[in-house]
């Protein structure tokens, strides 16, 4: 909200001369409904013109604009209490109705499940259709002028007084309040480190998101601050200065920190008023600055205002009042005083959202017609006239209440002399109790009759008996269960993982929150062009998806079998506010107690991430931003790889029944499936090809209510859609999701078997083909039992989809889709015609298990180029992912779903042959700059305080080099752990690390023992466990305000392991196996010199670092904490005494270890409480300082 004070005191009063200009100048139907604009808009791409304007009430200031966040909406809300909402660029009145009598609208924020309209004391909550939710009242003296949606369901409500009330959306309460300094809060923002809070004084507060205590403050304006927005690391302010006895002017300096440096940049001269402002970012972090008078600016916050970036909003003369930015940054959205909405776009097809869901309309009364009775037919039954019940008699049908009230079956009676008769006779030798742990002869029942709701798929029908008394009548086969990891006191070093993966294929573990997305990481890996490309791209942001997936897929490729970890992954993935608006981030409550609605989950996390892999890699952020995948010449803006193979330009037509036709063209990256509605007068689902319904899905067509300029209201069209070119990759998203989906896509599958059999029947059997058995490691040889590469009709069973689809574009039929032979080529004049073969690549199921909650797997087609890479064999094969159980499947089982416990989620044909179009090749991204010295995140680190000296141009490491290593971790998610009966403790859930610090120690050179990298990785995560004595982390020393020490992104310092791993470095350390689990690194074994196993004898305990360096080195380490740069010098120290060990007396080394575990076992593995002796590594390294 703004503050008006020292503007012009006639700004309050809206006189009819204010409108008067604006009903003569503008065209308004005769309920004031819209204002049309120009026949045609043309835009030219980027640059923000206007697109359409309404006039919602005449005269009445827009006091509140807001673009839906879930829907294509623009919401207003004026200065009586009034809400109207557009749709879409047209902006068709969609919703209005009285928020308030008297008060104006001062806040407009979206939910999921409703509008919030805040006055000055009240809250109050619609339904987008105008229903009210519920309606929250505030004190008498409350003036309250902003919200922050802090989560899904908590609020802070912000005004002029010396609080701001913490709402909780699902009990409608107050939680807590948090004192504010008088005058209090007009304006509040959001970031993940903080809340800012502004001040009509002209501060800017920062506050802490947990506790809201105030962290840091800028005083911005002498006079009243009149808005600010925060993006990145910029806050951007603006506002007003005081003239002595002029009172306040508007400054035309925006005031720009750096929340990094919490210090103020250059201010920014504009050439306008500013009294509105937004971050508009796209490639850069532009800013849109707004006045009063409707004269705006774009401009850049680290750079000069140009004059050409002024552009003006026509209100006709009147105010403008308000002012916001979709979150897609294509709309920007205007509100004068005299009740007119601009709409400006900086795109011909603008969006409001990236990810919008379907808006609601209300649809037209249609009344049926009654069919018409042929009274002379002498069949026609007369149960079809209706006819009311006249008398009082009871029906047939009135059972009497006690007839009706079910009741319990009643116990068998048991007398006192039975029960000692029983007691004195019992038998000695009988059946065995507790058998299947119910009573014999006892038939189970259930109370009230059972229906199968399919909502999600979360229930499977149980057996009469039970499944727990009836382990074989489990429904989900053994493979397709959800798998655990067991934890020892080894951790998972014991854990046998090739019992369940025996390929050399690397699988993901399961124990990561958000990990129900790792059937879809191993699909997006199995597509060359895909793995190719995110692992050539590399940009500068600390959180991007492809750059983390690259890193990921590099240890897929590097990996023979063992299992990978997508932690760092997940953890940007966390960080995107898309995927957190989608509803993708899980809590682990719904991962663990099977809450989550897995199918529709992992079908929006489809559309999410090739969404977001388009733009990340379309970016262009510097020089070594992205080296794309395809060698081709850049096409149109905004072209991408991932839009190239999945990207389908799209036709989409909207026509009226009074013959208005409006057409555009979108790119969409997948389709959805559409399935035919079942007739009123039909009993029983038609049969359909696959085929015909795909077709059907992509060329939908359908009629709805949409707003016609024609008509100038709501009427009946029919959309079409049409695609103008076949995409490489076609993915579908199943969309079976309802009891109505999975009873057809089951009768399909029927009626797909039936037909089957009467082929079967008609022709000759046929022999069994031999198994190819390449895929399986070496020295083995997997069961071929179920792997039968010939087809059965008995294998068809649950089975609708192809294995292949002919697909083509005609001029004059348009999109034909088609079933294909398995095997069979085009000839040359159907691939003249432009037809092309789509090979079914890729099917992912939901698994429905009440006992764990259901889980997800994939099935992939594996290509030639991987089984080359791991094997050295070129062949393709069916594979079963589920997290890290991978096994090879006969290709039926990949389209088998049989939809009481396996349903299909999402599908992906691929072209044949498509991948010969793109450069496969990879070129590591990643330079030797990053080792080179970098500024550091702590605003308090100087260079006197510095632990390491980087490496210059002429140290840069060559393979063989050694380097020491250690890293020092935090605690983010404390251990889940149950106790036996027999007193043993079994962990169900490890403990969630995060590295926080990161040495690296010069292993050879003058330099010797210097370390070069010493990284404190700043984490936006709750720390719950700094584990100080063992890691040396001190709570501050991972906060950038108060750190003194070298801070960096896990990104920087991860990109310079990489590199060190990537040149052929050896790392010494101690115990690095864990150190490069929790870093997510796969470093191979030959480049890994582990201490802890040099002086180890097998079947006896592993030795602390602090023993071997008593006892070997003469050296006290580890008395009071942990040193990260002391721990990697003795570890090199340590190396060093282990060659001249083993290589004087080679013989005598099993002697020396000997000695070692004699004397461990006298001590009882202490180290003794004594001065360390002038040993050989008392002053084998000399420190930095000395340096």
């Amino acid at each position: 909200m703004m503050n008006f004070e020292g503007l012009d005191p006639g700004l309050g009063d809206y006189t009819p001369g204010l409108h008067g200009d604006l009903e003569s100048g503008l065209e308004l139907d005769p309920e004031g409904l819209a204002v049309p604009g120009p026949e045609s808009v043309h835009l030219l791409e980027g640059l923000f013109s206007e697109l359409h304007s309404v006039a919602a009430e005449v005269g009445v200031p827009v006091a509140a604009a807001h673009f839906d966040m879930q829907e294509e909406l623009l919401w207003m809300g004026n200065h009586r209490g009034h809400a109207t909402s557009f749709f879409g660029p047209t902006m068709g009145r969609y919703s209005s109705f009285q928020v308030h009598l008297t008060d104006d609208v001062r806040h407009i924020q979206s939910m999921e499940t409703g509008m919030l309209f805040l006055t000055k004391n009240n809250l109050k909550c619609h339904t987008r259709g105008g229903l009210v939710i519920f309606d929250y009242s505030m004190e008498e003296g409350a003036d309250m002028h902003s919200l922050l949606l802090t989560d899904s369901n908590t609020l802070l409500m912000g005004g002029l007084q010396s609080c701001v009330v913490e709402l909780d959306l699902n009990t409608v309460q107050e939680t807590q309040k948090f004192s504010v300094e008088v005058p209090g809060v007009a304006i509040m923002r959001q970031s993940n480190r903080f809340f800012f809070c502004g001040h009509t004084s002209g501060k800017v507060s920062l506050r802490d998101l947990r506790t809201f205590k105030p962290e840091h403050e800028f005083d911005a304006f002498s006079g009243s601050l009149s808005d600010f927005d925060v993006h990145g690391n910029l806050l951007a302010a603006c506002g007003f200065s005081s003239r002595g006895l002029n009172g306040l002017a508007c400054d035309r300096f925006l005031m720009v920190y750096d929340l990094r440096m919490m210090r103020a940049i250059t201010p920014l001269q504009v050439h306008v008023d500013p009294l509105f402002l937004r971050f508009i970012p796209t490639y850069t972090s532009r800013l849109a600055i707004i006045s009063q008078s409707g004269q705006g600016q774009f401009c850049e916050p680290t750079g000069l205002a140009s004059l050409a970036d002024i552009f003006h909003v026509n209100t006709v003369g009147q105010l403008l009042m308000s002012f916001d930015v979709s979150s897609s940054k294509q709309a920007l959205a205007f509100g004068d005083s005299g009740g007119g909405v601009h709409l400006w776009s900086g795109a011909p097809e603008v969006t409001f959202n990236d990810y919008s869901r379907e808006t609601d309309f209300a649809l037209p009364c249609l009344v049926d017609s009654l069919p018409q009775l042929d009274w002379g037919h002498d069949l026609l039954p007369l149960s079809l006239v209706p006819t009311p019940l006249t008398g009082a008699e009871p029906l047939l049908s009135d059972w009497p209440a006690p007839l009706a009230a079910p009741s319990p079956r009643c116990a068998a009676v048991r007398t006192p002399a039975l029960r000692s008769v029983s007691s004195a006779t019992r038998p000695i030798l009988g059946p065995a109790p507790g058998i299947r742990q119910g009573r014999r002869r006892r038939v189970p029942y259930k109370m009230k009759e059972v229906e199968q709701e399919y909502d999600n798929y979360n229930q499977v029908p149980e057996s009469p008996i039970g499944r727990e008394e009836e382990p074989h009548l489990y429904m989900v086969p053994k493979k397709y269960r959800k798998v655990t990891m067991k934890y020892s006191k080894l951790g998972l070093e014991d854990f046998d993982f090739k019992h369940y993966n025996r390929t050399l294929f690397a699988g993901l573990e399961p124990h990561i929150p958000n990990a129900y997305c790792n059937c879809m990481i191993q699909v997006l890996y199995f597509l060359e062009p895909i793995r190719c490309l995110v692992q050539n791209h590399l940009c500068q942001k600390e959180f991007c998806l492809a750059c983390e997936l690259g890193f990921l897929f590099h240890m897929l490729d590097l990996s023979r079998g063992d299992p990978c970890q997508a932690s760092n992954f997940l953890r940007a993935f966390r960080t995107i506010p898309e995927a957190s608006a989608l509803g993708l981030i899980l809590a682990d409550s719904d991962e663990q107690t099977g809450k989550a609605r897995l199918g529709r989950l992992i079908q929006s996390w489809n559309r999410f991430i090739l969404t977001q892999l388009h733009q990340e890699t379309q970016e262009q952020e510097g020089p070594q931003a992205y080296r794309g995948a395809s060698a081709s010449a850049p096409g149109l803006s905004g072209e991408s790889v991932i839009g190239r193979l999945f990207g389908c330009e799209v036709e989409n037509s909207s026509l009226c029944r009074c013959g208005k036709e409006t057409v555009r063209s979108t790119l969409t990256l997948l389709f959805t499936m559409h399935y035919p509605e079942l007739g009123s007068l039909e009993k029983a689902v038609k049969e359909r090809d696959f085929a015909e319904v795909l077709k059907k899905s992509i060329c939908l067509e359908q009629s709805t209510q949409a707003w016609c300029e024609n008509c100038e209201k709501y009427q009946p069209t029919v959309q079409t859609r049409n695609i103008r070119g076949l995409p490489d990759v076609l993915v579908i998203n199943c969309e079976v999701n309802s009891v109505k989906e999975a009873e057809f896509w089951k009768a399909q599958a029927e009626y797909a078997f039936n037909k089957a059999l009467k082929k079967e029947a008609a022709e000759p059997p046929k022999a069994k083909d031999s198994v190819p058995t390449e895929w399986c490691l070496e020295d083995e040889r997997c069961g071929t039992e179920g792997l039968a590469f010939h087809t059965r009709a008995e294998d068809l069973r649950h089975v609708w989809i192809p294995q292949c689809l002919k697909m083509s574009i005609c001029k004059n039929q348009g999109l034909e889709i088609s079933n294909w032979p398995e095997g069979e080529e085009l000839s040359s004049e159907q691939e003249a015609e432009g037809s092309s073969i789509y090979d079914l690549v890729v099917t992912v199921p939901h698994m429905l298990d009440p006992r764990t909650g259901g889980n997800l797997a994939a099935h992939i087609k594996v290509g030639e180029t991987y089984h080359q890479r791991k094997e050295g064999v070129t062949h393709q094969q069916w594979y079963l992912f589920n997290d890290f159980l991978i096994e090879p499947i006969d290709k039926t089982e990949s389209v088998q779903f049989d939809v009481s416990w396996k349903v299909p989620a999402i599908l992906y044909y691929a072209k044949r042959n498509y991948h010969l179009k793109y450069d496969l090749r990879i070129k590591n991204p990643i330079e030797a700059s990053v080792l080179l010295a970098e500024a550091s995140l702590a605003r308090k680190q100087r260079k006197s305080h510095a632990t390491f000296i980087p490496l210059t141009v002429s140290e840069m490491p060559q393979a063989g080099d050694l380097v020491g290593l250690d890293a020092e971790f935090v605690t983010l998610n404390q251990e889940e752990a149950e106790l036996r009966s027999d007193g043993t403790k079994s962990t169900i859930k490890p403990s969630q690390m995060s590295v926080a610090r990161i040495t690296c120690v010069r292993g050879q050179g003058p330099n010797e023992g210097v370390p070069f990298i010493d990284d404190y990785i700043s984490t936006q995560e709750q720390v719950v466990d700094y584990l100080t004595q063992y890691s040396g982390i001190k709570p501050g020393d991972l906060d950038a305000k108060i750190s003194s020490k070298h801070l960096t992104t896990l990104k920087s310092t991860y990109l310079k392991l990489r590199f060190l791993i990537d040149t052929g470095v050896r790392f010494v350390g101690h115990g690095l196996q864990k150190d490069f689990r929790v870093i997510n690194l796969l470093v191979l074994k030959d480049q890994v010199i582990d201490t802890v196993y040099l002086f180890h004898m097998p079947r006896k305990r592993m030795i602390s670092l602090r023993f071997l360096a008593w006892y070997f080195l003469d050296l006290n380490i580890q008395s009071e904490t942990h040193d990260s740069i002391e721990d990697a010098r003795t570890a090199l120290q340590l190396y060093r005494k282990y060659l001249e060990l083993s290589c004087e007396r080679p013989d005598d080394f099993h002697k020396v270890l000997k000695g070692l575990y004699e004397k461990g076992r006298k001590l009882d593995w202490k180290v003794p409480d004594s001065d360390p002796g002038d040993g050989p590594g008392a002053a084998a390294f000399p420190s930095v300082m000395g340096l």
